[in-house]
């Protein structure tokens, strides 16, 4: 671990894919460590063996580094339990831990019961009078219990680093369950136990967690931590275009389908870098990125996730890019000549299939209703190989003399026939990658 007292966690659970509301706060995580020269530290939280999976895990881990974020720590919960234990035990010593023997549908009824006499449906702490006799009793007969947490009677408040100052009033929440009937710990509790062994200094996280923010400092206090060590950083949710939060499970905006859509890593981070500051987004490495990070600049209101703009960055990147940065992931054949060709026209770069096949493929333009005399005379001026990229020029320059027509009347029968599309790449540029043969086949079937 780095000297820096700076310790940083992002800890996703492994039930899913990441999406941009998740890949955001890892993201700022680890800008907040490498410009202070901390540690951050991956940390799964997969005590729920129902939803995680070791596939998910392994996802997350891709995904993050794909978006080029490396970590000096990784671990999974389900590997500590024995921590997590010893934990409990001396919560329960200290009596703040104790047996609740209810069954669900007994929750639900004291809930409802609550709610129709318009007070909140909190917990209202009967298993503390609990008997010795009643509990020998309860467990003789098969039951087994989840564990609660006994709140401490007074409010918890913190200087935001974001929303500045935050108040939780432990009173009006309900004892938090921390450890499930079959043994098994939750994250309000083991949250807390690691962060305490890894001595994590910031917190950086979602609006949502806020109330749990107070709730897991109360069972820091109890477990012996100190309170003030702690530094926290709520950020607000990012909002769809509808408004609605953001899910994991909206596979539109999961990280792993906007990469295999073409969306570039460095695209993602730099709009979620700045989405929700007063910064503009801008198209910088991750070191300068993480240089340039500041709690103060990001609001408390919500930020809304615009595809549109994140396309426009990603387009604005791609039109930079050299061809040895990409050759790799081009339709296999394509040349450099081809990339400048058609990467000013790119959103994505799964786009660049498209104009392969335009440029090597055998695609079938559309019959140009009234234009097939002027797409003969193309095609009975188009000139004879060898072609250079003053092609374009020589045989548009014949047909304006030649038919007295300019401008789009003149381009875009040529580019219908040539490409099959309205718009695209200049067609200087690609007239010589499609070669003499395949524009004559074209303009042939567009004049028929």
């Amino acid at each position: 671990m780095k000297k820096n007292a700076v310790v940083v966690r992002f800890a996703p659970s492994p039930t899913g894919y990441l999406h941009v509301g998740n890949g955001r706060p890892a993201l700022l995580n680890w800008l907040f460590a490498r410009k202070m020269g901390g540690t951050f530290i991956l940390r799964y939280d997969d005590t729920d063996t129902t939803r995680g999976t070791p596939e998910f895990a392994e996802a997350i881990a891709q995904d993050l580094g794909w978006l080029g974020l490396d970590w000096d720590d990784s671990f999974k919960q389900s590997d500590r339990m024995a921590l997590y234990e010893a934990a409990a035990d001396k919560l329960k010593a200290s009596g703040r831990l104790y047996p609740c023997f209810e069954s669900e549908a007994e929750l639900q009824a004291k809930r409802d019961y609550r709610v129709k006499r318009g007070q909140p449906p909190m917990y209202d702490r009967a298993m503390l009078k609990l008997t010795p006799e009643q509990r020998e009793k309860a467990e003789a007969g098969g039951k087994r219990p989840h564990w609660r947490f006994k709140l401490s009677n007074y409010s918890i408040s913190w200087p935001d680093l974001v929303l500045g100052k935050r108040e939780v009033k432990l009173t009006a929440v309900s004892d938090p369950v921390l450890i499930r009937a079959d043994g098994t710990p939750l994250y309000t509790f083991t949250s807390v136990v690691d962060d305490l062994a890894c001595k994590v200094s910031h917190i950086l996280r979602g609006e949502d967690h806020i109330t749990n923010t107070g709730v897991q400092l109360d069972i820091a206090e109890a477990l012996g931590g100190d309170r003030s060590k702690f530094h926290f950083a709520h950020f607000t949710l990012l909002t769809a275009g509808d408004g609605g939060k953001l899910s994991k499970r909206t596979d539109s905006i999961s990280l792993r389908s906007l990469r295999a859509d073409g969306v570039e890593p460095g695209a993602i981070t730099a709009y979620l870098a700045r989405l929700g500051s007063s910064a503009d987004p801008a198209l910088l490495p991750l070191s300068e990125l993480a240089e340039d990070f500041e709690f103060t600049r990001f609001s408390a209101s919500p930020a809304k996730f615009d595809i549109g703009q994140l396309l426009a960055l990603n387009r604005k990147l791609l039109h930079g890019l050299d061809f040895a940065s990409v050759a790799g992931r081009l339709p296999q054949g394509a040349t450099e000549a081809f990339w400048l060709a058609v990467r000013g026209n790119l959103d994505m770069m799964s786009e660049a299939r498209g104009y392969w096949d335009v440029v090597a493929g055998s695609i079938i333009p559309p019959v140009i209703e009234g234009e097939g005399e002027f797409l003969r005379m193309a095609l009975q001026l188009l000139p004879a190989e060898p072609w250079n990229d003053q092609v374009w020029t020589t045989w548009t320059d014949a047909l304006k003399q030649e038919t007295g027509r300019k401008g789009r009347t003149l381009f875009m029968p040529l580019r219908l026939a040539l490409t099959g599309e309205e718009h695209g790449p200049e067609l200087k540029a690609l007239l010589p990658l499609i070669g003499r043969s395949r524009a004559a086949e074209r303009l042939a079937v567009a004049a028929t």
